[in-house]
């Protein structure tokens, strides 16, 4: 087999953790090929190296991570530093046949590669940047409409207006205490009075002794909380609410909220910074979020679909 074959795939390029697999898989599906997953997983000492220095990236791959062999992807979509090494790889043993997308601010040249997509708050510009409100996802009219089939039986009891209500937690950026959550819940609380049906699901940032405290506020309001066995209904939850919650720490869930043309309320918890403050703004600009103060009332607008968009630009360079 020619070493330097190409066959029409995409590959996306992560080291596996939902938000950033959620991104490179979603703009992945978007532009139409195949799409292969490849999750890396690189050792130590390649990892104390800077990205673009590292010398033979695939014997750097430890257990659990996917193999790299031709024939190479038409197009592959790296998303988090450690995919970095893994498409410089590829670009150089496809000699330039593999169209090379990495999402997010790269922290090197965007050169590097054939089109960097980073959001719009990192501030990145350049000949192959096209920034974006947020990041890619994989929420789509279809996939709604799916999980809203999918999870009607369980939810449909729930009264109008419906909220989803998408609970982060602590991070490099914000942080989320026990009494932040226990005023969370006495808001949701408020809601449940008001005959509103609350959905609402927690991550694994939100912490044990938090979501605790929030499963046990609604207990016995009628509220639907996630109890952390079986399938996620987070899509569900997208699809079936009238509108939205998302707190404040996550980028990912305000534009998959965002897309879905639901009224989206930003809940602030502590922490931040301009980055954020950027893409909240963004946001309510566009008349797409508003800030929560325990009332929920209605309006409408065009559904964010910043992947679609990338996803032409791409298809149209190679002429899909």
């Amino acid at each position: 087999m020619n070493d330097a074959a190409v066959e029409n795939v995409t590959w996306a390029v992560t080291d596996g953790r939902a938000g950033i697999l959620n991104q490179a898989r979603g703009l992945a599906e978007a532009v139409g090929l195949p799409v292969e997953v490849k999750t890396v997983h690189p050792r130590l000492p390649w990892t104390l190296l800077p990205v673009t220095r590292w010398p033979a990236p695939f014997a750097a791959l430890g257990p659990g991570s996917a193999k790299f062999a031709p024939p190479w992807p038409r197009v592959a979509i790296g998303c988090g530093w450690r995919s970095i090494p893994y498409m410089l790889a590829v670009k150089r043993l496809s000699k330039g046949k593999t169209f090379t997308v990495q999402l997010q601010h790269p922290r090197v040249d965007p050169a590097l590669f054939d089109l960097v997509v980073p959001p719009e708050h990192d501030n990145l510009t350049g000949a192959n940047v096209i920034p974006i409100i947020g990041s890619p996802n994989g929420v789509t009219r279809a996939r709604l409409d799916a999980a809203a089939k999918k999870w009607s039986p369980q939810l449909d009891r729930l009264p109008h207006p419906r909220v989803a209500v998408l609970i982060g937690g602590a991070s490099k950026s914000h942080s989320f205490s026990e009494d932040d959550a226990r005023q969370l819940a006495a808001s949701l609380k408020n809601l449940t009075a008001q005959n509103i049906g609350v959905m609402a699901t927690t991550s694994r940032r939100t912490g044990d002794a938090q979501t605790k405290i929030i499963r046990d506020a609604l207990e016995g309001t009628g509220a639907y909380a996630f109890n952390g066995e079986g399938e996620n209904p987070y899509a569900g939850l997208l699809a079936l609410a009238d509108a939205i919650l998302v707190t404040s720490d996550s980028t990912n869930m305000a534009v998959e909220a965002a897309a879905t043309g639901k009224p989206v309320y930003i809940v602030d918890i502590p922490g931040g910074g301009a980055k954020f403050d950027r893409l909240h703004e963004t946001l309510r600009n566009r008349g797409i979020a508003r800030t929560f103060a325990g009332k929920i009332e209605h309006w409408t607008y065009e559904p964010l679909n910043e992947t679609a968009r990338v996803a032409e630009h791409i298809r149209r360079r190679l002429g899909l």
